[in-house]
């Protein structure tokens, strides 16, 4: 039985190319596993990014074929989206190997550290890479496991949805579509916005309300009408405005072409991007961090 990452050396993951998927296996490779996976996109002889970059990790890779599962495999993870009859469960089921989806075991790695999850309808990845970005320069030396490339990370040939830092924390995105954010215990629990997408809203505020219950603290968006609800200490949130109390308030945004500028609590920031979902973004990246110790200049 799985239960933690001590339980297994040598993990095989089916749909490896997968953005969440790759997250994971560059993480585990990053932390001393032997790591291999296979894809339906991965053909013979036809070029594909992800898997020469999983393959410049050490991240071997097949063919969705069954033939890069052995008898040293002693996991396979898949997603949410792979069926039992894939010819890779069946094989390893038949040589009694353990299969868990991806959540189970990004679970696990989240125990490991001291981590912070980042929760909402919309905004997770931008929000994780602002946040993994500011720790990054504070010198923190943070992880990621982010469902979108970083720029930082990219720039050095990556594939960007996933770095292991030599420090203690880890930010992650914490998805609620399948119900696997319930899953997590993080230090920090963080949730940008509540809208209604995929499951109703008396269901998705019983799912992050158990997200909540989870997090050792709890971080909200006061001006999220939904958000709100589950407010843990206001004085630890954020806001959109001045009208709405909360311990980190932005506001005199104004956008230039394509540069935004705002204040948080009174100190200047600006952007190389635009709209003022990212300043909200910022916002929310910054009220983490700056709860670490990382002061609004560094911010």
């Amino acid at each position: 039985m799985i239960t933690s990452l001590n339980d297994f050396q040598h993990p095989f993951f089916i749909g490896i190319a997968g953005s969440g998927m790759s997250a994971i296996a560059q993480n585990l490779k990053g932390i001393g596993k032997d790591v291999s996976g296979s894809d339906r996109f991965f053909k013979a002889e036809e070029p594909n990014d992800t898997k020469e970059k999983l393959e410049a990790e050490g991240i071997l890779c097949f063919p969705q074929n069954g033939e890069g599962i052995t008898a040293a495999t002693d996991l396979v993870v898949v997603s949410a989206a792979v069926e039992d009859t894939v010819v890779e469960v069946q094989k390893a089921k038949q040589l009694n190997i353990p299969v868990i989806k991806r959540s189970e075991l990004l679970a696990m790695i989240a125990a490991s550290k001291k981590t912070i999850a980042v929760g909402g309808t919309s905004g997770k990845s931008t929000t994780s890479a602002m946040l993994f970005d500011i720790l990054e320069f504070a010198g923190f030396q943070p992880s990621i496991i982010s469902g979108a490339g970083l720029v930082s990370i990219i720039k050095k040939g990556k594939i960007g949805n996933a770095k292991v830092g030599a420090g203690e924390w880890l930010v992650i995105e914490a998805d609620e579509s399948d119900g696997s954010i319930v899953q997590y215990r993080p230090e920090i629990g963080l949730l940008l916005n509540v809208e209604k997408d995929h499951k109703e809203m008396d269901v998705l505020m019983e799912v992050f309300g158990i997200f909540k219950s989870n997090s050792r603290t709890f971080i909200v968006n006061q001006t999220n009408s939904h958000a709100r609800l589950l407010s843990q200490n206001i004085n630890q949130d954020f806001s959109l405005s001045s009208d709405i109390p909360a311990g980190y308030i932005a506001g005199s945004f104004t956008q230039n072409g394509l540069k935004i500028s705002f204040t948080i609590n009174d100190f200047e920031f600006s952007l190389e991007l635009v709209g003022r979902h990212n300043m909200e973004n910022a916002l929310a990246a910054t009220t983490v961090a700056n709860q670490l110790g990382i002061d609004l200049a560094t911010c």
